[in-house]
């Protein structure tokens, strides 16, 4: 057999292995809470559920504007208490929680204290997962995509290591989202960040980020509109892969249930 037939050989019967592992999983469930760099249509949520097995149920109760107060406050920490208590036979149920961006100054009615209350608000919801019998994960948020000089500008690693904090406190497993994804984006540069957003950049916005500069974007506009924060389909998917890879990590037992 010519060595080219050999390899898709070998791939065919690798896939083929993994296809009949996982058909043989007990089903789980994966819930996402957070905030619109998760949620559908706009964050990688879409993207992470999308390489899943599908054993697993992923559901996406993310939602666009919500801090790690607010969240809880309107009532849709308690939807998510009351999905997670139902059980519906599932052998496991994961609560993937991102708080950040929203938590940060200048957000009405949203906004947290990083010392005094994002912390107790981050460890409440670990907490109350691990009473309902849930696993819960924690993820430092999703870095935003603005250059300065051709150096990426990360104004939420604050919330980052708050985030990596309590977690190590309460021994739960940790995503570092915030860190890879800050990583992933120095690394592509500005013109391809760009490329990972909800629209094409404006003109005078692609041409700054070949300087290395990332120009202020007026707000508004038919959607989707173009911003350094929220992701497209290509991002979704990018940065899904990323959280996939990272959860695959921090939790071995879900190895299986990750498409390759």
């Amino acid at each position: 057999m010519e060595i080219k037939g050999l390899v898709a050989a070998t791939v065919m019967l690798a896939a083929a292995s993994v296809a009949a592992q996982q058909s043989e999983l007990a089903p789980v469930r994966v819930i996402l809470v957070g905030d619109s760099t998760v949620a559908e249509k706009n964050g990688w949520g879409p993207g992470f559920c999308a390489g899943l097995a599908p054993q697993v149920a992923c559901v996406n109760a993310a939602k666009n504007g919500r801090s790690s107060g607010s969240y809880r406050a309107e009532g849709s920490w308690a939807s998510v208490m009351k999905e997670l208590k139902s059980g519906n036979g599932f052998s496991a149920t994961y609560v993937l929680i991102q708080f950040g961006h929203n938590d940060q100054p200048g957000k009405p009615g949203r906004s947290t204290d990083l010392a005094s209350e994002f912390p107790i608000n981050m460890r409440g919801y670990v907490k109350d997962v691990k009473a309902a019998g849930g696993k819960p994960v924690l993820i430092t948020p999703l870095t935003r995509r603005i250059f300065q000089n051709g150096r990426l500008k990360n104004d939420l690693a604050p919330w980052g290591e708050a985030t990596r904090k309590v977690a190590g406190e309460e021994g739960i497993p940790i995503l570092d989202l915030n860190s890879d994804s800050v990583a992933a984006v120095q690394k592509v540069g500005p013109v391809e960040a760009n490329t990972l957003a909800m629209a094409p950049p404006p003109p005078a916005v692609l041409a700054s980020a070949g300087s290395g500069n990332s120009l202020p974007v007026p707000k508004g506009g038919p959607a989707p509109v173009f911003d350094y924060t929220h992701l497209g389909e290509k991002g979704s998917a990018f940065f899904g892969r990323m959280v996939a890879n990272e959860l695959v990590e921090a939790v071995p037992d879900l190895r299986p249930y990750i498409k390759p």
